[in-house]
C-alpha cells in the first residue's frame, strides 16, 4: 500500500464570507467554491448554471476567419477534404464530429485515422500519401499536427495544404500550415485548455455562422465534446465545464446514435443518470479500445453511424475489444511489476523506464498508470514497433512530465503530449541513454512531496452534516475533473459498526458503516462507506476504535430511491482532538495505520 500525505487546502476567508452570505450562511459550500476559483456572486451563478451563453465567440481564435473562409470556399467548389485525427477518444470524437458536420453540409469529405502500430501517433506520411492518391488537396487535422513540421512540408511538396486544429504544446517553430487553430499558441482566445475535439467544435460553431446556419447545428455534436473533455483529462473549468455540462445534458436526453449504442452495452441502468465518471470509466475506455486493439476507424464508424443495427454491431465489437484490452493490460502489468521487483536499484530511482519488445503497444499507457498506483514515480513504458522503441509516459501529481521528456529530446525521434502524459519514439539503441537522462532530469526537477501521493482535503465536516439537502447542493458542483475535482471531506474520530467486511470478486474492497459520537455521548446516524482496493486493511478497522477518514460523497439511485455512501480515499488511526488545526499548522499526516 502506498503511503499518502493528507493536505488540507488553503482558502481565502474573505471570499468565503462573500459567498457564504449568498448561500444562506453555508461556509462549507462557500469554501468549496472559492477553492475552485469561484470568488464572486456572478461567478457562482455561472458555475451553478452553465449555459451556451458562457461559450466564447469562436472568431476570437487566431486564424479562425482564415480557416472558415477557406472551408466555406471548399464546400462551394466541392473540393475534396480529408478529416485526419488521432486514434484516441479525443481524436476520434473530433474526426467524427467535423466529418459528420461537413458531410451534412454537402461536403466531399472522407476521414483518416492513423494505425497505432504501423504509423504511430499524429500526422503520418502514409496518411498524406493516401490523400495524394485520392486526389485530396486539403487535410483538416484534429487533435494532432502542431509539431508535424516535416510532415506538413512533405504534404506541401505534393500540393496538399493543412488546416491544423490542435490543443497540444507547440515546438519552437510552428508548421507551415495554411491555418493553425490552437488556443495554446493563441494570444487572442481567452481559454487555453480546450480538448482537441473542443477546438474542432469551435470550428464548426464558426462554420455554422458563416454558412447562415443556426448554432443548434453545431450543438448537435456537443455530447461528443463532453466525451472528449472528460476522457482526455483536460481542465474541467470555465468553458470546458460548460461544454461538458451541456454535453451531459444531451447524453442523458438525446445522445447521438453511436454514443447511445455504447451506453447500451456498458451495463448502465436505464434510470441511472450519466455523469463525467461514466464517460471516464464506461464510454472512453470502449472508444479507446478500438484504436488500442484494432483500428480507430471502427470508433469513428460507430460515432458517425446512422444505422441502428450496424451501430449495435459495432458497439458489441468495440466492447469485445475492451474486454480483450483488460486481459492484456492485466497480464503486462503483472510482468512489469515482476521486472520492478527484480531490479534492486528501482527503489532508489526517482523514475521508472521499462522496455519489453513483446508488450502490446495499445496498452502501455495503461500499464504506466498502473505502475504509478503502486510505485508513484514518473513512468515510461516502452515496446518495439516497426524497429523502434515506442511507448507512453505518465506523471505523478504536480510534476511536469512533458518538460522532463522534452529535456531528453536528443535521444528521441518523436514526442508529444501534456503535463501529465506523453508519447515517445526512439531508436532501440537509445533506450539506455534515454533511461539515464530521464532519471537525471526527473531527479533534478521533482520534489520529495511529489514522490508521495497526496490526498487533497477540501474541508472538515461532521457526519451529521451529510443531509439530503447538502448532497443535492454537492451535485451542482458536477461535472467533476481536473480543476474541479469531487470535493474531498475529512471527518475525524469516526467509529464503525460490527459489520466490517470485504467485497468484490477477490475481497479487494473494504465495506463498513461509520458513525460519530458527540461530546454528550450521542451517536450520529450511521453512514455506509466503501474503500476500493482497501480490503487488506479490514483487520485494522475494529468496532469501538476511533479513526479518521477522508472521502467523497456518492449518490446511489435504484428504482427511484436515492441513498448516499462515502467513498473512502484514505483512513488513519488514532485519536486527534483538532486534526484540522494540526493540518493547518503544516503537520502532514501519513495515511494508514
Amino acid at each position: 500500500m502506498v503511503r499518502k500525505n493528507w493536505k488540507l487546502k488553503d482558502v481565502d476567508s474573505d471570499a468565503v464570507d462573500v459567498l457564504s452570505e449568498a448561500l444562506g450562511g453555508n461556509r462549507v459550500l462557500a469554501s468549496l467554491l472559492v477553492q475552485r476559483n469561484v470568488r464572486t456572486i456572478s461567478e457562482m451563478h455561472d458555475f451553478f448554471s452553465p449555459s451556451y451563453e458562457q461559450l466564447h465567440d469562436p472568431m476570437l481564435m487566431h486564424n479562425m476567419k482564415r480557416a472558415v473562409d477557406c472551408i466555406v470556399q471548399l464546400l462551394h467548389d466541392r473540393e475534396k477534404m480529408l478529416i485526419y485525427g488521432d486514434y484516441d477518444v479525443d481524436g476520434t470524437t473530433a474526426v467524427a464530429m467535423v466529418y459528420s458536420f461537413l458531410k451534412k453540409q454537402g461536403g466531399d469529405v472522407s476521414y483518416y485515422i492513423p494505425d497505432r502500430y504501423s504509423e504511430g501517433y499524429g500526422i503520418s506520411k502514409q496518411g498524406i500519401d493516401h490523400a495524394y492518391r485520392s486526389g485530396i488537396k486539403w487535410i483538416i487535422a484534429l487533435d494532432c499536427g502542431i509539431k508535424a513540421n516535416e510532415k506538413v512540408d512533405y504534404a506541401k511538396s505534393k500540393g496538399i495544404e493543412f488546416i491544423i486544429c490542435d490543443h497540444h504544446y507547440a515546438g519552437a517553430k510552428l508548421p507551415q500550415a495554411f491555418a493553425i487553430l490552437n488556443p495554446k499558441c493563441d494570444d487572442t482566445y481567452p481559454y487555453k485548455e480546450l480538448s482537441g475535439c473542443g477546438v474542432g467544435f469551435k470550428l464548426i460553431q464558426a462554420l455554422s455562422s458563416a454558412l447562415g446556419l443556426p448554432q443548434e447545428e453545431a450543438y448537435e455534436y456537443i455530447d461528443m465534446v463532453a466525451v472528449s473533455v472528460a476522457s482526455d483529462i483536460v481542465s474541467m473549468d470555465k468553458e470546458n465545464r460548460a461544454l461538458t455540462y451541456l454535453g451531459l445534458q444531451k447524453l442523458n436526453t438525446n445522445p447521438s446514435l453511436g454514443l447511445k449504442s455504447i451506453l447500451s452495452i456498458s451495463k448502465m441502468r436505464k434510470d441511472q443518470k450519466i455523469t463525467s465518471d461514466d464517460i471516464v470509466f464506461r464510454i472512453g475506455p470502449r472508444i479507446n479500445a478500438a484504436g488500442r486493439m484494432s483500428s480507430g476507424n471502427r470508433a469513428v464508424n460507430l460515432l458517425c453511424g446512422q444505422d441502428e443495427r450496424l451501430s449495435r454491431e459495432l458497439a458489441r465489437e468495440i466492447d469485445e475489444h475492451n474486454t480483450l484490452r483488460k486481459q492484456i493490460d492485466t497480464e503486462i502489468t503483472s510482468q512489469a511489476m515482476r521486472e520492478m521487483s527484480k531490479d534492486p536499484q528501482q527503489e532508489s530511482h526517482k523514475s521508472t523506464v521499462l522496455f519489453n519488445p513483446n508488450w502490446h503497444k495499445g496498452v502501455v499507457g495503461i500499464v504506466a498508470s498502473r505502475l504509478i498506483d503502486t510505485y508513484y514515480k514518473p513512468t515510461v513504458i516502452l515496446t518495439e514497433s516497426n524497429g523502434m522503441a515506442t511507448g507512453s509516459a505518465r506523471s505523478v501529481e504536480g510534476f511536469d512530465l512533458y518538460s522532463a521528456v522534452e529535456a531528453c529530446s536528443e535521444y528521441l525521434e518523436n514526442f508529444g503530449g501534456h503535463t501529465y502524459a506523453a508519447g515517445v519514439t526512439m531508436k532501440l539503441e537509445n533506450i539506455e541513454a534515454f533511461r539515464r537522462k530521464f532519471e537525471e532530469e526527473v531527479s533534478a526537477r521533482i520534489t520529495p512531496d511529489q514522490l508521495v501521493p497526496s490526498v487533497e482535503i477540501d474541508t472538515e465536516i461532521e457526519l451529521s452534516q451529510i443531509t439530503p439537502e447538502f448532497c443535492a447542493m454537492l451535485k451542482r458542483f458536477q461535472p467533476f475533473g481536473p480543476s474541479n475535482p469531487a470535493p474531498v471531506f475529512l471527518t475525524p474520530n469516526v467509529y464503525c459498526t460490527n459489520d466490517v467486511r470485504t467485497v468484490g470478486p477477490y475481497g479487494e474492497h473494504l465495506k463498513i458503516n461509520v458513525y460519530q459520537i458527540d461530546e454528550d455521548g450521542t451517536k450520529s446516524p450511521v453512514v455506509p462507506a466503501i474503500g476500493f482496493q482497501m480490503g487488506g486493511r479490514v483487520k485494522e478497522v475494529k468496532a469501538g476504535r476511533p479513526f479518521h477518514i477522508c472521502y467523497v460523497i456518492e449518490e446511489n439511485s435504484y428504482q427511484g430511491n436515492k441513498s448516499y455512501q462515502l467513498r473512502i480515499k484514505d483512513l488513519m488511526a488514532g485519536t486527534l482532538r483538532t486534526i484540522t488545526e494540526d493540518l493547518h499548522d503544516e503537520t502532514v499526516y501519513d495515511g494508514g495505520f
